[in-house]
């Protein structure tokens, strides 16, 4: 075997590996960083020209927005990360899946306060930018929200205090979700598709469809 070669092949599973830490890491430092208010150390984990709405980019105007939002809406929160699965589309650019169950400390109009828990999952994509990973954007898909002592049964499972019910979208990036309830079984042994490519479970569950997107307001 050429040692060229070879060497060339092990650097790229290297950086491979490390670009997986990397990126695990981004999810856990997002975590910490929002639950301890630090704000600067959260927004640089964006890409400097994260695209905040349709006419602000920039991590100050992230920065803007987020004190805004957890002053008015949270009194402390607890963000608990579970499955991360990562898969990348070209040497620094990546895409993953991310479940988080979150607990919220969430102040009423009437002066009480609610412990609203939540189960979820971000859509995330990740740019590498003069070396370092970053988050591009993230896409946050939530199944329930609910006050802990009021479990979500039924539909309209997002409920926050002072806000009118709605529908999360946990399960609309998932073709499979639908069609597992459309489709029930007709013979006993249903057949077994074929196993994903390694590096494409998810867009294999997305039926190849492209990345979701963010509306940008």
């Amino acid at each position: 075997m050429n040692c060229d070669a070879s060497e060339s092949a092990l650097e790229v599973r290297i950086d491979r590996l490390e670009s997986l830490d990397e990126i695990r890491q981004l999810a856990a430092k997002y975590s910490l960083s929002l639950d301890m208010r630090d704000l600067d150390a959260h927004v640089n984990l964006f890409a400097p020209d994260i695209r905040v709405s349709r006419d602000k980019i920039g991590r100050s105007h992230l920065k803007r927005w987020l004190d805004d939002t957890l002053r008015q809406q949270f009194t402390g929160t607890s963000h608990h990360i579970g499955n991360h699965i990562i898969e990348f589309t070209d040497f620094d650019h990546a895409h993953g899946v991310v479940y988080s169950k979150n607990e919220h400390e969430t102040p009423r109009d009437d002066g009480g306060i609610d412990w609203v828990i939540m189960q979820m999952l971000y859509w995330d994509s990740y740019e590498r930018i003069d070396g370092r990973w970053y988050f591009r954007r993230r896409l946050p898909c939530y199944w329930y929200a609910s006050d802990l002592n009021k479990p979500p049964v039924g539909p309209r499972k997002i409920r926050w205090p002072d806000r009118d019910n709605y529908d999360g979208a946990f399960h609309d990036l998932w073709p499979s979700w639908k069609a597992f309830w459309d489709n029930p079984p007709e013979s006993d042994l249903p057949e077994v598709s074929d196993p994903s490519p390694i590096d494409a479970f998810l867009k294999t569950m997305r039926r190849g469809a492209a990345d979701p997107s963010i509306k940008v307001r």
